[in-house]
């Protein structure tokens, strides 16, 4: 089930960051730290989460003041930030599972984690990832 997967690290270029989850339509990326090992997810609604002006998460209504000069204002918001200012301020338990782990096992991580990934470990090293969609795809056959 272990798919080959971007990774990306703290430190790299937000906007970078940003445009290979669209680019590729992946749910988030495996940050690393600066020794290579896994730090945390960035779902990609973090990234939205960042991009969106707080007052209209606070109030979804407002967000029909915002024009569509705004999604042309998006690659400005990202630029000159790091994947590390994306990620949420309190640290989250980390979503990893081990390269032995079983389908079931996978699944309960996810299912508690609510994390459309997971990273696969080998010791500390990551082999890739498990995307709730090919988990699915394996569980139903």
């Amino acid at each position: 089930m272990v798919e080959e997967y971007p990774v990306t690290s703290l430190d790299s270029d937000a906007l970078a960051a940003a445009r290979l989850l669209a680019t590729h339509r992946l749910p988030g990326l495996v940050v690393t730290d600066g020794s290579g090992r896994p730090h945390s997810i960035l779902g990609a609604s973090q990234v939205v989460r960042f991009i969106v002006p707080k007052y209209v998460q606070d109030d979804p209504s407002l967000a029909g003041v915002l024009d569509e000069q705004f999604a042309d204002k998006v690659a400005n918001k990202l630029s000159g930030h790091s994947v590390r200012e994306l990620l949420p301020k309190e640290t989250a338990e980390l979503a990893v599972v081990d390269a032995d782990d079983t389908v079931i096992e996978v699944a309960a991580i996810m299912a508690r984690m609510r994390c459309p990934l997971v990273a696969v470990l080998d010791g500390d090293s990551v082999l890739g990832v498990i995307t709730a969609s090919r988990l699915l795809e394996k569980a139903l056959g």
